[in-house]
This record gives structure tokens, C-alpha cells and sequence, in this order.
């Protein structure tokens, strides 16, 4: 088990049972300061594997139900000494105020001199020996969790002044206030079994807005996994290229059965500070190489940085997570805000995994001599409690590898069981039906952290606003059930959605929402109205990842007017979704560029016609019926699809000869609807007819792996999987001809925010008896300075189709993103969400012999606002000779169809 379970913001809780007896006080430092956030770790007899515990809240103060008994209780705070004391619990509570002094710490005997080694080093060698250790320690648990979290606007902006009606109008509705919490409270039971199975039911849920019941999203994480957060563990195998550690000394504390332990203090520095790393300090364990706390922040995409601190008491010998505690603060759009959240776990039972009760004792090889080491023979095929028996002692390098060789061994046992090896994550979610009806009396028998005094009037306020809605609610019942108004503007300018039964819709869009420009339509409007019928209640349940906002069937039709010549075109469409794939059939009169890909989209080119006097995009018309299928099978990982289409191809012109652009540029025209084409001496071609056949299979060469979370199954797509993919081609009718093309991509995360990404092509048409220039292979080109689409498989400065080919081609691509370059070198910079980028993109064809692009892309261009932009440079070459140098501003976003 993940022995460090880390909850995000609105984390998991669990719940206490009613009592009237317990403990409270404050916790303080020697000034008479509140400590904020001190861990109150309780633990009954030894004979019991119950260990509670509470933390205090912003003010200092605790409070925790406890049944009458006597108890041992340790009180904690990072940097100051421990506590404990011994309490007899008989009526009411009982206050007990602590005060923590500063801890004292020693430095180890082996002190680091000019040229050695810090001493952290060899410390955290050992802990990251452990790290898979430690995860694996605990076979199963029962806990019990409270969990609270609020969030506070501390500011608006000036222009939010504007909209002061609206403001007034939230407080009265959503209890939201500048200044006041919004809160958010849960009680858990939490069940855990190896190898990651966690089921919870939620008995308790109360919020300071709405009346419902929210289930949180809770989030499972372990710093002794390689990431946590997004952010890579202090204790990962990679984790000396990301860190450095400094030793800031040693103290001790009575640890399990009262025996007193060692526990370092390691300072925790990132090579490069910035998203995907962590700051500050850890606490191990001497002899254990167990973390026994840490205070560490680290900094998220947005910009803001979160500090969280967490606290591990011993349970069998076991360190496990007893609270956890986390802070933002941060400024969005001129909104300033601080976000809080804190979680207390107890445990009820907890199993340690059988193998791993005896611990043996893990050296530093590059430190200590060892007596002995294993081979690769001694250790394949061992039973790792066996040898752990039989060593004195193990390196670091041989306890990683009997790791290994026991989790190897797991999953072989697992398969011959039956197990359902695919799935590596098991979750549920319960809500008991009293959840969100708990009493204020309830609340304050069980909550482990104190309210704060803005809180408990966030909550009353809240509590003042829900009579008022219950009293509306019952007027309204009145009065009669209020139907949907239907809107006039909206259906003019947007469209609507009518509800004609519980699983049917009809979706109209309005012309209004779409209106594009090019020179061969003029202006064009398009519109639809659409049919669908929803999967059924059970079918949803069953498969949500393919029927939850997919139609099971739809039927519908596309209108297209355009006012240049005139005319309406347009094209029914049906289709039916199955759990495996689709089918779907549509048939009409459209225009469609000749690149399939569609290398610019109509929104950019009716602004590059209209304000630019360029017009990009080349169409031809269709007269077509389609029939298109696809299925997936082999888990998944394999794709067909394929499609039958009928169509009589003709030729368009522009509209009329002198068309005017908004902006008429002196050295520029608008262009033939005509490519050029370094192949043909024209791509004129007549009206034919063309019989084609499109099949495609795609495989993915990655491993299947599966989440299920209430049962239903969920794929896991590994991203940084090749994938192959091949496609057939073949023209009939007044064309004939084969074509063929063999593809594979793959993306590979290379460090933190790092990735490296390329595709690769080649094909050819094996026969070509006769074809026309739609029927061409063509490629993603560019001519404008605004680039859209993939930045992988892009070309930056390549002509839309002067280059496309009826003979063979090959086309490669490599883009390499990095979160540290050349200016991202510089810190501030790198916080701002900078990245860097380097690319090559080459095509070749019996017409154009080795063409490149060499570029350089900065991510981010207007940081935090619109991080989806990047400014380019791209040198162009062909046949090694240099041709020039292009400037493009990018982004990944696609507008228009």
C-alpha cells in the first residue's frame, strides 16, 4: 500500500461515532504563539491497532471525541520538540494546552568537510532503496478520515465594481462573500487491499454553499512513488538528477514500544526550481529509512504555489499518514485568494504484508564496504522473506533488485489466481442516505479540526440561507412547476436543444452561429437540425466512457447557403454507436477542401481573404453517398475503420472574377480556385465519378491497463506508446488506382514538463492508371504567419499543395518541448510557464528532394493568460541548401471545422 496517502484539495475524510468525552486545547510555542496545524497523534493500548489523531486549526486550537479510557498522547510540530503525555479520559473533556520548544538538533559524528559528500546523500540513497518498500508494507487497512477544506477571495478586481448587483445577489443565493470561507467538510470510511484497491463511504458531507451532497474527487498518492502531484518524489529512483539534499542535523524521539529512534532532517532543493519539483524538508528515520514527516511546497501550471505539511506515527512497526495539511495562495485575473484543506486519518485495523515484517538493515555501498552481495542468480527466482532471513545485510542496489524479483513473483501469482492483472486501480464510492442530513450536534461530536470563528460564521450564514430556500421551494411548489422558457434570440442566433422524451433530444443550430467566407462561396451560413436518441440508464452505467454524451443513434441533416452563387448544398446523416464502434451513412451536395485534413480551417482563411487578400483554401464539390464503420478490439488496442464512398467530383471557381477584400493590399490578388502543383501542368480535372474505398487500422504497441471506479472499467491509454498505423486506398469508377501508406508516432516524456514527440510516414501509389489531383497525396503545409493545428506533424512554410504527389513520399517529424533550454535558463522566465521547443520537419518526393525545416518555438507567449500561443523561427533547406527564414505564431487550436 501507499503508505503516505496524500489527499488533494476537497480530499477524503472518515468519521468517529458520537461521544461526549474527549480532549481539547491549544498548542503554542514558547512565546505563547498558536502553533497552526500541530499534530495530535493519540493511541490507546498496544493491544489495539486504533491510532487517532486531529490536528489544530489556524487559532492553534484541537479538539478530539475520545471514549472514556486511558491514552497516550504525542504532540508535534516540524521544528519543535515532541510532547507526549499520558491521559485518563473519564467524563467530559479534558483540556490540555501544550507548549513546544524548538528542537535541538545534533550533527552527525561524520561531518561533511570541503570536498566530501554531504552525509544527506547516503541518507536519502537508502530511503530511495526502501521508497517501493515502504509503498508495498501495509497488506490492507480500515481507517476512519475527516477531511475539511475552504477556499477565501481575499480581493476582486477593481472592474468586479461593476458588477456590484450581481455580487449582493451571490451572497444571498451561494453564501459567497470577499473575505468569508467557503467550506467544504466530509467523514470517510476508508478500505484499503493490495495491490490498490480503496473503497470509501461517505457518512458525513456538509458544505457552506448548496444543501447536495458532493462527492469529492479524492486523490491517492504516496511520496514514495516516483511522482506525486505531477511533481517528482523526493524519494523517487530519478530523484539525485532533480534534488540536491543537505543534512541540517539529527534528534531524537521515543519511538514504537518506547524505544527511542534517530530522525534526520534533510533539506530538500530542487537543481531547478519551477512546476514539477518540491522544496524544503524531510524527516527520515535512521535504520528504517522511514519518513517520519516533511514541510514541502512546490508549484503548480498556474502559477501558484501550495506548501504542504504531513505528520506519520508507527502502527506495527509501520509508518503510516495520521494528518495532512496544505495552503495556497495565488492571484488569477486580479482575484486573490488563499485555498486551505486538512485531513485526519484513523486507523482502525491494519494488516503488514507477511513478507515484509522482517527489516533488514540497507547500506550505502558507496560509503561501506559490505560483507557480501548478491548476484543476479542468488536473488531471481528467491523468495524475498527467505532472503531477507538469511542477509545480515543488503546494499541498496540488491534490495532495489529483491524488489523487483517480489513484485515479479506478485503478479505471476496473481495471473495463476485468475486476478484481473490489467486493472491498477479499484476504486468506490458510497454515500450513506443520511450523508448530508447530519445535525450540528453531530459535527461537533466528530470534527477533528476545530472550526476557525470565520468559519462557524460561514456556516451560520449558510445555515440562515437555506431556510430561506426552503421556504422559496415550497412557494414554487405552490405555484406549479416551472417550465423551460424557450428563448427567440437564442434559437435565432445560436440554436436550442428540445427535450422530446427522457433520452431524446432534437438539437437545432442555427445558421447565425456559423458564417464563414471563402472565394468560391462568397459568404455561407450553415445550419442543422439533429436527432438523437440517448443510450438507456443501463447501457450508460455499463459503458459511461462511450455512452455518456454520445447518442446511441442520431439522424440529421446539414444546410449550406451560399451567397455568392447562390445555391444550397447540404448532406444527410445517420448513424448508431455500439460498445465497440460505430456505423454511420450520409449522402448530398458538398464542398470540402482537397486536402481531407483540411490544412486550414474556414474561420483562418475568411480572415486571411477578407483582411489579408489571400485566399488559402481550395475546394472542390461532391455529389457523394458514404457508408463509414470502425471497431476496436484486441483490448482496445487495435483499430479498424473504413469507408465506402460514391461520389461525382466536379471542378469550382470562385465566384465571380473581381472580388474586394476588406483591406485591398496593393501587391496582392486572390488566386485561382486552381492548386498549383509541381507534378501537372494543371490541376484542372473534369466531372468523373469515383468509387473509393478508405480502410485504416491503427495498433497500439502499449501496454493495457485498466481503473475501475464503481465497478465500471476504464482504459488507461499509455501516451508514450508507438503507434503504428496503415492505411489502403483504392479508386474505381473513372479513376483507378492503389494506394498504400505505413505510419508510426510516439511521444516520450524526457524530464519534467519535457517531452520528446515525432511521426513517420512513407507511401506510395503501387498503381496509378489514373487518378485527379483530390485523389493526391497531400500534406499539411502552411503559407500564412499564423500557424494552427499539431505543432508535430505541421510543416511550417511548405505550400498548401504545390508539392502534394501522385507517386511516392516519405515525411518525418521530431519536436522536442523542454522546460529547461537556453532562456528558460534563467528562472524567472521558467516561472512565467515558459518552454522552449526545437523541430525538424522533412518531407521527400520524386519532385522535391529533401526538404527540412529546422525551427525554434517559445511556449507560452503570453504567460498565464494565453499559454496556448508560441512564436516561431524556421530556417527552410532543401537538398542541405539553405532557401530562407520564416517567422510563425502559433497554437494548438483549431477553429472552424
Amino acid at each position: 500500500m501507499k503508505p503516505f496517502v496524500l489527499f488533494g484539495l476537497f480530499i477524503l475524510s472518515s468519521v468517529a461515532a458520537l461521544a461526549q468525552t474527549g480532549l481539547r486545547g491549544t498548542v503554542k510555542n514558547a512565546k505563547g504563539d498558536a502553533l497552526p496545524y500541530a499534530a495530535i497523534i493519540v493511541k490507546g493500548s498496544a493491544a489495539t491497532d486504533r491510532s487517532q489523531g486531529t490536528i489544530t486549526n489556524d487559532e492553534g486550537r484541537y479538539e478530539l471525541a475520545l471514549t472514556p479510557g486511558q491514552y497516550a498522547v504525542t504532540f508535534q510540530y516540524l521544528g519543535f520538540q515532541a510532547v507526549q503525555k499520558t491521559v485518563e479520559i473519564t467524563n467530559g473533556f479534558q483540556t490540555i494546552d501544550v507548549v513546544l520548544e524548538e528542537q535541538a538538533f545534533r550533527l552527525a559524528e561524520v561531518q561533511a568537510k570541503a570536498g566530501n559528500e554531504d552525509p544527506a546523500y547516503s541518507i536519502m540513497r537508502r530511503a530511495i532503496a526502501k521508497s517501493r518498500f515502504h509503498q508495498l508494507q501495509v497488506q490492507q487497512f480500515t481507517a476512519r478520515n475527516y477531511g475539511k477544506a475552504s477556499f477565501v477571495v481575499l480581493k476582486l478586481p477593481a472592474i468586479a465594481n461593476m458588477f456590484k448587483k450581481q455580487l449582493a445577489e451571490a451572497e444571498r443565493e451561494a453564501n459567497f462573500k470577499v473575505g468569508r470561507p467557503i467550506l467544504y467538510e466530509t467523514v470517510s470510511e476508508v478500505t484499503f487491499r493490495q495491490p490498490a484497491s480503496y473503497n470509501r463511504r461517505i457518512i458525513a458531507s456538509r458544505n457552506s454553499q448548496i444543501d447536495q451532497v458532493v462527492p469529492a474527487s479524492f486523490y491517492l498518492g504516496s511520496f514514495y512513488a516516483p511522482k506525486i502531484a505531477g511533481c517528482v518524489s523526493p524519494l523517487s529512483p530519478s530523484a539525485f538528477a532533480y534534488y540536491k539534499f543537505e543534512y541540517e542535523g539529527t534528534f531524537r524521539e521515543p519511538g514504537p514500544n518506547g524505544r527511542e529512534i534517530e530522525i534526520s532532517k534533510i533539506r530538500v532543493i530542487p537543481r531547478s526550481w519551477g512546476e514539477g519539483v518540491f522544496r524544503g524538508v524531510i524527516y527520515i528515520i535512521e535504520n528504517t529509512w522511514a519518513m517520519h514527516s516533511f514541510q514541502l511546497e512546490y508549484r503548480s501550471s498556474q502559477g501558484f504555489t501550495t506548501n504542504t505539511r504531513a505528520t506519520l506515527s508507527p502502527i506495527k512497526n509501520v509508518w503510516v499518514p495520521v494528518n495532512f495539511r496544505f495552503e495556497s495562495k495565488g492571484s488569477f485575473f486580479g482575484v486573490e485568494f488563499t485555498a486551505q484543506g486538512a485531513s485526519s486519518q484513523t486507523y482502525n485495523q491494519l494488516t503488514v504484508n507477511p513478507a515484509f515484517v522482517d527489516d533488514v538493515p540497507v547500506i550505502d555501498e558507496k560509503k561501506e564496504k559490505p560483507a557480501s552481495v548478491l548476484s543476479q542468480r542468488d536473488i531471481k527466482g528467491q523468495s524475498f522473506e527467505q532472503t531477507v532471513k538469511k542477509q545480515k545485510e543488503l546494499t541498496t542496489k540488491n534490495f532495489k533488485q529483491l524488489i523487483k524479483e517480489y513484485e515479479k513473483q506478485q503478479f505471476k501469482d496473481r495471473k495463476k489466481k485468475g486476478d484481473d492483472v490489467q486493472v491498477v486501480r479499484n476504486d468506490s464510492t458510497a454515500i450513506d442516505s443520511l450523508a448530508g442530513k447530519r445535525s450540528t450536534a453531530f459535527w461537533d461530536s466528530i470534527r477533528a479540526v476545530p472550526l476557525t470563528s470565520a468559519e462557524i460564521t460561514s456556516y451560520a450564514k449558510n445555515d440562515s440561507l437555506r431556510i430561506t430556500r426552503e421556504v422559496k421551494m415550497k412557494a414554487d411548489s405552490l405555484k406549479g412547476k416551472k417550465k423551460d422558457k424557450f428563448s427567440p434570440v437564442g434559437f435565432a442566433l445560436s440554436g436550442s436543444t428540445f427535450r422530446l422524451g427522457p433520452r431524446t433530444r432534437l438539437v437545432w443550430t442555427s445558421p447565425v452561429s456559423n458564417i464563414e467566407y471563402n472565394t468560391v462561396e462568397g459568404y455561407a451560413i450553415e445550419g442543422g437540425l439533429r436527432l438523437n436518441r440517448m443510450a438507456s440508464k443501463a447501457d450508460s452505467l455499463k459503458t459511461p466512457n462511450v455512452f455518456r454524451s454520445i447518442p446511441r443513434w442520431y439522424v440529421g441533416a446539414v444546410g449550406r447557403y451560399q451567397f455568392g452563387p447562390r445555391a444550397l448544398v447540404g448532406y444527410g446523416q445517420t448513424g448508431v454507436r455500439f460498445v465497440k464502434g460505430s456505423l454511420d451513412a450520409s449522402g448530398g451536395r458538398y464542398f470540402y477542401q482537397f486536402n481531407p485534413a483540411n490544412p486550414i480551417s474556414p474561420a483562418l482563411n475568411g480572415l486571411t481573404t477578407l483582411v489579408f487578400e489571400q485566399n488559402f483554401m481550395k475546394l472542390y464539390a461532391k455529389d457523394f453517398v458514404k457508408l463509414r464503420g470502425d471497431v476496436r478490439t484486441l483490448n482496445d488496442r487495435l483499430s479498424l475503420a473504413g469507408s465506402f464512398e460514391y461520389a461525382r467530383r466536379s471542378e469550382l471557381a470562385n465566384f465571380k472574377e473581381s472580388i474586394s477584400p476588406w483591406i485591398d493590399w496593393k501587391n496582392r490578388t486572390f488566386t485561382p480556385n486552381r492548386p498549383d502543383n509541381v507534378e501537372l501542368a494543371t490541376t484542372s480535372f473534369p466531372t468523373h465519378n469515383a468509387l473509393t474505398l478508405d480502410l485504416w487500422a491503427h495498433l497500439n504497441l502499449g501496454t493495457i491497463r485498466y481503473r475501475v471506479r464503481n465497478g465500471v472499467r476504464y482504459r488507461l491509454v499509455d501516451d508514450e506508446a508507438p503507434v503504428l498505423s496503415l492505411n489502403y486506398r483504392r479508386g474505381l469508377g473513372d479513376v483507378d488506382y492503389d494506394f498504400l501508406q505505413l505510419s508510426a508516432r510516439q511521444s516520450l516524456e524526457t524530464g519534467i514538463r519535457s517531452r520528446l514527440s515525432y511521426a513517420v510516414s512513407a507511401g506510395a501509389f503501387v498503381q496509378d492508371r489514373k487518378l485527379f489531383f483530390p485523389d493526391f497525396k497531400h500534406f499539411m503545409g502552411n503559407e500564412f504567419w499564423f500557424q494552427q493545428g499539431d505543432p508535430v506533424t505541421v510543416f511550417r512554410m511548405l505550400p498548401y499543395y504545390r508539392y502534394s504527389t501522385a507517386s511516392r513520399f516519405a515525411e518525418a517529424h521530431v519536436f522536442g518541448e523542454f522546460r529547461k533550454f537556453i532562456l528558460t535558463q534563467v528562472t524567472v522566465l521558467r516561472l512565467l510557464d515558459l518552454r522552449e521547443n526545437l523541430f525538424v520537419n522533412y518531407l521527400t518526393t520524386p519532385a522535391l528532394k529533401n526538404y527540412t525545416e529546422v525551427g525554434y518555438g517559445l511556449n507560452g507567449l503570453v504567460p498565464k493568460v494565453l499559454p496556448f500561443f508560441r512564436v516561431e523561427v524556421i530556417g527552410q533547406f532543401q537538398d542541405g541548401a539553405y532557401k530562407g527564414l520564416g517567422y510563425r505564431l502559433g497554437t494548438t487550436l483549431n477553429f472552424g471545422r
